[in-house]
């Protein structure tokens, strides 16, 4: 497999270009990684290479270098670019309102073999591919080569969309950068879409490549096409596709998503809240390609798979390619681990905890007793919830207690949360009853509440706990959960009963808190009724 090579012609470019500005770049080491020249009217002009600037010369542009150059580079398109014909540089205006240019942006555009040696597997297997990367990482450079690829080496009917002479050049002829596939230039961007469907009903493609899907339209014509039985490689703004998810223009292009109601067994069987996400359909792109740099991808090659782990909360594990110096590509972490259970900490063992009042600088050097030093072989993993991690760790450096803040309710022993915490948070609430940690419910967030009551934990071998109610209590049990309960219920009604017109099952109560939370729901003149059985009891809250 060969190496990587890369062709510019950035001579022609160059010669575009003010004396001044020729002159400032004639050094070869000024070219090399060079991606952007820009030239502002009124200011030096700029050399953009990746992580830095570079001024070119000392003196200003003036408006007559700007008039030349426009002369010689000819007209901009209606999307303000203008090209080199038969080269991939792009070169793009900034106007005033009058409509005078008055900055141009000189793009460097450049051919990349090489690369695509990368996702070769996955243009063998014929499926759609979506690329996705922040803008300057090389999704159109990928995309040129993959172009080649298709219609070269496997000897596909390829057609590229080229909306604004981005991927095969400016002029009729287009670069040789794309082999053997055929080109549609586009002469508005917002007439993207219709050029996709003509592309399919009129040149019998089985590739369609297209650069920066970005409007439900296009979206719309990709699915259309895809149905078809048309392969389709192209990319799309986003870093990821948990940010394709959150984009409702976008989120079709990976089986868009809709809000699912769950019967009463099925919530339960799953663990989650009655409404839920999930993906309303196939995905268009089976396959995608989160690009972090130009030589390290992340694969997805079941998109549909990804998305469902996504909006279940879980993290995917896309696999990591690199691309090496001698055109081989290294599999980074290619066997990733099978997540384990989460196992239960042994519970801590009963240790006299030392008079705070008595613990200060004078006494915490001296000799350690047996106790304080069974007391710091076993820490306690505390799981903050409404409060601040730094309060935490404020009392636990101040008093040298064992006891370390973490982020993963599966690795803590105690879930320690302020009034009305909780009552923001039902799903860690419900997690924690189902996974047995220990709920104590502090009245503030204020240095004494979170010192005395890790005091209080340290110095019990468990916290109490029911047989269906794992919260600890705090100084007044009974009123914080129930002041927990009625701001879940005041939250759920506000925030998706009234507003939405849907109908919210709050989480398991005793019979008092469902009755306080019943008499809350009757003041906002809804109608509400309790379901299920023994401990299992909850209030299901209709809309109006």
């Amino acid at each position: 497999m060969g190496t990587e090579r890369i062709t510019d012609d950035l001579q022609r470019l160059l010669a575009l270009l003010p004396t001044a500005v020729q002159e400032a770049l004639a050094p070869a080491d000024r070219r090399d990684q060079l991606l952007e020249v820009v030239l502002d009217l009124g200011r030096i002009p700029e050399a953009r290479y990746p992580g830095r600037s570079v001024e070119l010369g000392e003196s200003c542009l003036e408006r007559q270098d700007l008039v030349e150059m426009v002369g010689r580079i000819g007209q901009f398109g209606a999307d303000n670019r203008a090209g080199i014909e038969r080269t991939l540089h792009r070169i793009s205006a900034v106007r005033n309102r009058r409509g005078d240019v008055v900055g141009l942006t000189c793009r460097v555009g450049r051919a990349v073999f090489g690369t695509v040696a990368i996702v070769r597997d996955l243009l063998d297997s014929g499926e759609s591919l979506l690329l996705m990367g922040r803008p300057g990482v090389g999704k159109t450079t990928a995309l040129r080569e993959i172009a080649r690829v298709l219609a070269d080496d496997l000897h596909k009917r390829v057609v590229v969309i080229d909306t604004s002479n981005e991927i095969a050049g400016d002029g009729d002829i287009p670069h040789p950068a794309i082999g053997r596939a055929r080109r549609m230039q586009v002469s508005k961007p917002e007439l993207q879409h219709q050029v996709m469907i003509e592309a399919v009903e009129n040149h019998m493609p089985e590739v369609i490549v297209i650069d920066e899907i970005g409007t439900e339209l296009e979206a719309q014509a990709a699915r259309t096409i895809a149905e078809r039985g048309v392969m389709l490689v192209a990319t799309a703004h986003g870093n990821a596709l948990a940010n394709l998810i959150k984009n409702p223009t976008l989120c079709d292009l990976v089986g868009g998503i809709e809000s699912v109601t769950l019967g009463d067994d099925e919530a339960r069987r799953r663990r989650t809240q009655k409404t839920v996400l999930e993906r309303a359909a196939e995905p268009t792109f089976p396959l995608a390609v989160e690009m972090h740099s130009r030589h390290r991808w992340a694969v997805h090659d079941d998109v549909g798979r990804t998305v469902d782990l996504l909006l279940r909360g879980q993290s995917p594990r896309p696999q990591e390619r690199e691309l090496m110096a001698d055109g081989g590509v290294r599999l980074v972490d290619p066997e990733p681990s099978v997540p384990q259970p989460p196992q239960r900490r042994p519970a801590l063992a009963v240790v006299p905890l030392p008079d705070p009042r008595r613990s200060g600088p004078s006494n915490r050097g001296s000799e350690k007793s047996p106790a304080d030093v069974a007391l710091r072989e076993v820490k306690l993993q505390v799981l903050c919830c409404g409060l601040s991690r730094q309060r935490l760790e404020e009392a636990v450096r101040c008093h040298g207690w064992p006891v370390s803040a973490v982020d993963d309710l599966a690795c803590a022993d105690v879930l320690l949360s302020v009034r009305q915490g909780l009552g923001r948070q039902p799903e860690l609430r419900r997690q924690a009853r189902e996974a047995g940690v220990p709920i104590l419910v502090i009245k503030s967030d204020s240095l004494a509440q979170v010192e005395r009551a890790l005091e209080r934990l340290l110095n019990r071998q468990t916290l109490p706990r029911k047989d269906h109610e794992p919260e600890a209590s705090s100084d007044e049990p009974d009123r914080d959960d129930a002041l927990a309960a009625l701001e879940e219920c005041r939250l759920a009604v506000e925030q998706i009963v009234m507003p939405q017109g849907r109908p919210v099952e709050l989480l398991p109560r005793n019979e008092n808190v469902l009755q306080m939370q019943a008499d809350l729901v009757a003041r906002y003149s809804l109608k509400s009724d309790v379901y299920g059985s023994s401990d299992q009891r909850r209030l299901r809250v209709f809309p109006p």
